[in-house]
């Protein structure tokens, strides 16, 4: 295709298409708590920067009749398992599929990511910050038409907590009075919790200690409200129905297509601009870049051949609040000695693990750089000398005797490299190994078996605070595959919570040090945030830490001209 025609043929789409894709990675493995793993690396990003600076003549001059308005928004996801119920909820493609089936009492502002009115319309903080009161709207519906009530919220909220669900992000819920006994079985009083019903439209939040960040917690999706009809069930996916309360409703839903229509009940869809959202699993990669590029999917999550990308405007690169790492399985002997974990890591070539032609920003910690947080005490290069002076006194002289790791990774190049690498370390030092590979589909699950010696995974935070990376190492919390338990580490993470400031940041440096000198976690990567997005055609998508774009904050946009492009109407 000529420059001209190609050009030619983008102009004859404006009006109808948002071209939208998002790449959910960058220079190295992505497996989400979230999500999925995506291998790229920094040189082919660089390459196909490189390849898509083509220049265009001037001007061209086309003709053009108004199309038709959109009326499907379509997304291309790599086949993946979708859990629909969020009480089962993982991974950063459902978050980003829930925000159009529920809403909480806040949402994310699409832009800032603060947190903005939803299901609440309003909500006051007692004087000793420790209360929140919040009203709900009259109108907030489902999508049957039922109000939400605050009982739903108290219900759903509960439901979470309950120890027998063990609901992945239920330690979200710890701020709340009474809420971390609840869930570990210590209280099992249900009102125990301060979670308290005023009036069908006033819900009380009590918490334990003041936390300024509290409600950009409440815009996470284990805080929604599950129409009581629901709570009953455990297996949403093989439900007719699955009533939400948020701007879409749930049409239909298969591994190959999930379908959402606006929702006519949602208390502000008169601001909702995209009738229908069709989300699509394709495995074909190839397949997937040619539908965005011919404008027939809008947003593509899963794309990995940039240098296909006919529009090099289209690839947006914005850093992303997450880290890939390394972790140890610690919770039987050898590997739950930190000397032996912290000898290993010394072990490690630390210069061609974090390489900057492989990793887009390497990590040398778990939490990425804020603004004045302070630097925890890290590995930073390989220690040979204080590696052998740690196996020693940990009776393993030089290695001897220790049994082989087990390194299970997703089957990517990036992975294996990292694997083999540490692996080959290891190796000259008499320290055997075996590494396992697993498809992207299944790595989750894998990780979820706690068979294996060190996995990787990489985190996005829910919210932009440290505690978002760190409070998940806590003995009691559920998504500690790790199964780490550390009594000082749990300490320092309930004294930062009764704090702010600077005094909160430096015990929270404190706990991730704790992290990062015994080698539970092994940081790699920094990842910034890949999308492919034509704004000339989307309104309401901003970049953000995050990378979550809510749904009904997305648009259609009116005609805006091309760069080189002067568009005309002729005369009929």
């Amino acid at each position: 295709m000529g420059k001209s025609e190609d050009l030619e043929r983008k102009a004859r789409f404006l009006g109808r298409h948002p071209a939208a894709q998002k790449c959910a990675h960058t220079g190295r493995v992505l497996v989400e708590k979230r999500g999925f793993c995506y291998p790229f690396s920094v040189k082919k990003i660089l390459f196909a920067a490189g390849i898509l600076s083509i220049v265009f003549p001037a001007v061209w001059v086309i003709a053009q009749q108004d199309a038709p308005p959109n009326t499907e928004f379509v997304i291309a996801y790599s086949p993946t398992a979708i859990v629909l119920n969020p009480l089962k909820s993982y991974a950063a493609t459902e978050a980003q599929i829930f925000t159009a089936m529920y809403e909480g009492l806040v949402t994310y502002n699409p832009s800032s990511l603060d947190p903005v009115p939803a299901a609440a319309s309003s909500w006051n903080v007692s004087a000793d910050g420790k209360t929140y009161t919040f009203r709900l709207r009259e109108d907030a519906r489902y999508v049957n038409g039922d109000p939400v009530s605050a009982g739903d919220f108290k219900a759903s909220w509960l439901k979470f907590l309950d120890p027998r669900i063990k609901a992945e992000y239920s330690f979200l819920y710890d701020i709340i009075k009474g809420a971390r006994d609840y869930r570990t079985g210590l209280n099992p009083d249900p009102e125990s919790v301060g979670i308290k019903v005023l009036s069908p439209s006033r819900l009380q939040v009590v918490l334990e200690e003041p936390a300024t960040y509290f409600l950009k917690i409440l815009c996470h999706h284990s805080f929604l409200p599950m129409h009581p009809s629901m709570l009953m069930h455990e297996d949403w996916n093989s439900l007719p129905e699955i009533i939400g309360n948020g701007a879409y409703r749930l049409v239909r839903h298969d591994s190959n297509q999930i379908l959402f229509e606006k929702n006519p009940h949602y208390w502000d869809a008169a601001n909702v601009k995209i009738p229908a959202i069709r989300i699509t699993f394709i495995e074909d990669g190839d397949e997937i870049i040619r539908g965005f590029n011919n404008y027939e999917i809008h947003w593509a999550a899963s794309a990995q051949s940039l240098d296909k990308i006919l529009y090099q405007d289209t690839i947006i690169i914005n850093p992303l609040f997450a880290t890939s790492y390394f972790y140890f399985v610690n919770a039987d002997p050898p590997w739950n000695n930190e000397k032996i974990r912290r000898a290993l890591a010394l072990l490690i070539p630390w210069q061609l693990m974090r390489s900057r032609s492989f990793q887009f920003l390497p990590a040398k910690t778990l939490v990425p750089s804020i603004p004045g947080y302070p630097a925890p005490e890290a590995i930073v290069e390989t220690g040979k000398e204080e590696a052998l002076r740690l196996l020693l006194d940990s009776g393993f002289p030089e290695g001897r005797g220790l049994p082989p790791l087990l390194i299970k990774i997703p089957k990517d190049p990036e992975s294996m490299r990292l694997a083999s690498t540490m692996a080959a370390a290891w190796k000259e030092q008499g320290i055997e190994s075996e590494i396992k590979t697993y498809p992207f589909s299944q790595y989750f699950d894998v990780l979820k078996e706690n068979d294996f010696t060190l996995g990787i995974m990489t985190w996005i935070a829910d919210f932009a605070d440290p505690l978002a990376f760190l409070q998940m190492w806590t003995s009691s919390n559920n998504l500690n595959t790790g199964r780490y338990t550390d009594t000082g580490y749990d300490e320092l993470i309930r004294k930062s919570m009764g704090q702010s400031g600077e005094e909160r940041y430096k015990t929270l440096s404190a706990a991730e040090s704790v992290l990062l000198k015994t080698a539970q976690v092994l940081p790699i990567g920094h990842n910034p945030a890949i999308n492919l997005i034509d704004l000339q055609f989307i309104d309401g998508w901003y970049q953000n830490p995050l990378d979550i774009h809510p749904f009904k904050y997305l648009g259609f946009a009116p005609y805006k001209p091309l760069k080189g492009v002067v568009r005309f109407n002729p005369v009929p």
